[in-house]
């Protein structure tokens, strides 16, 4: 187990830190419980020293790959180049005349026109009241009660009664005085 100088040293003093680092953070936890002791602590142990890590001897890695060069020149077929544009032996065709074009007629449409558009709906006709093909039927009357009959006085049955006298003194009247 080889150590490459200082780089040993460095990556075992990391370790080491971290550990301890790790440890003094696990303490705290245990002393806030609430249990006490009857006897001192234990003391620490410290941990065994940690040996340098293992290097593994892997074969370096492959050269990376170069591409290919692209092509310096594009390539260029071996067929015959193509025939010169043949030339016409007809005289030349006689230069435009630079005249005005006739001014173009404004275009007519061959649909009708649009309906015009109804500003409002006419009213409906006026109805006609509605005739009856048989006769109609009388006029209602309002109703009228008949009159209810005289009241007659009311007569007994049984014999009246007598009629009542006027009372009549049964002694004598007082004498009167001259």
């Amino acid at each position: 187990m080889g150590t490459k100088g200082g780089n040993g040293v460095s990556v075992s003093f990391l370790i080491t830190t971290l550990l301890v680092a790790m440890v003094s953070l696990c303490f705290p936890l245990e002393t806030t419980a609430e249990y006490h002791y009857s006897s001192p602590p234990p003391p620490k142990k410290s941990p065994p020293p940690l040996s340098p890590p293992y290097h593994y001897k892997s074969p370096p890695p492959p050269p990376p790959k170069k591409s290919p060069l692209p092509p310096s020149h594009p390539y260029h077929y071996k067929s015959p180049p193509p025939p010169p544009p043949p030339v016409y032996k007809s005289p030349p065709p006689p230069p435009p005349k630079k005249s005005p074009p006739p001014p173009s007629p404004p275009y007519h449409y061959k649909s009708p026109p649009p309906p015009p558009v109804h500003k409002s709906p006419l009213p409906p006709p006026p109805k006609e009241p509605y005739k009856y093909k048989s006769p109609p039927p009388p006029p209602k009357e309002p109703y009228k009660s008949p009159p209810p009959p005289p009241t007659e006085p009311y007569k007994y049955k049984s014999p009246p009664p007598p009629p009542k006298e006027s009372y009549k003194y049964k002694s004598p009247p007082p004498p009167h005085h001259y």
